[in-house]
C-alpha cells in the first residue's frame, strides 16, 4: 500500500470513530464523596470560573456552567470523562490539556477524586 493510501485509509477510521459518541463512565461514587466534592469545589474557589449547582454566588462566567456536567461524554471537548481523567484534569488541566484557559490547582488527591465524583453526579434536571 501506498503511504498517501495508508494516511487516507487512518483517516477515514478516524472520521468514523468520531460518528459514535464517547461513552460516560458510570457514576458509582458514595454520597460522602459526591458531598466532600461539592464543599471542596466552593472552598477551591471553582465558582469564581464556573457557575456551580446550588451556588447563589459567585457565579463565575468565564469556564462553562456546571450544571449537568455528569451527562456530558467529554472533559473540555477533548478527553472522556471518566472519574480518574476527570480528577486529573481538575488538578492540573494544562497537563493534559495544553493551552486550556483553566490553571492548575492546588489541593490533595482525595479532594481531586471526591471533586470529580461531585461533577459526575450533576444531572440535568
Amino acid at each position: 500500500m501506498a503511504r498517501e493510501e495508508v494516511m487516507i485509509a487512518a483517516v477515514g477510521t478516524l472520521l468514523l470513530g468520531a460518528c459514535h459518541p464517547a461513552e460516560i463512565a458510570p457514576h458509582d461514587a458514595g454520597a460522602a464523596a459526591i458531598a466532600r466534592g461539592r464543599d471542596a469545589a466552593r472552598r477551591l474557589g471553582c465558582g469564581a470560573c464556573h457557575a456551580m449547582p446550588d451556588s447563589a454566588w459567585p457565579k463565575g462566567r468565564v469556564g462553562p456552567a456546571l450544571d449537568g456536567f455528569g451527562d456530558r461524554a467529554m472533559i473540555a471537548g477533548q478527553l472522556p470523562n471518566d472519574p480518574v481523567r476527570l480528577a486529573a484534569f481538575v488538578r492540573d488541566a494544562p497537563a493534559l490539556v495544553p493551552g486550556t484557559a483553566m490553571p492548575a490547582i492546588p489541593m490533595r488527591d482525595e479532594d481531586a477524586r471526591d471533586i470529580a465524583a461531585w461533577l459526575q453526579s450533576l444531572h440535568e434536571q
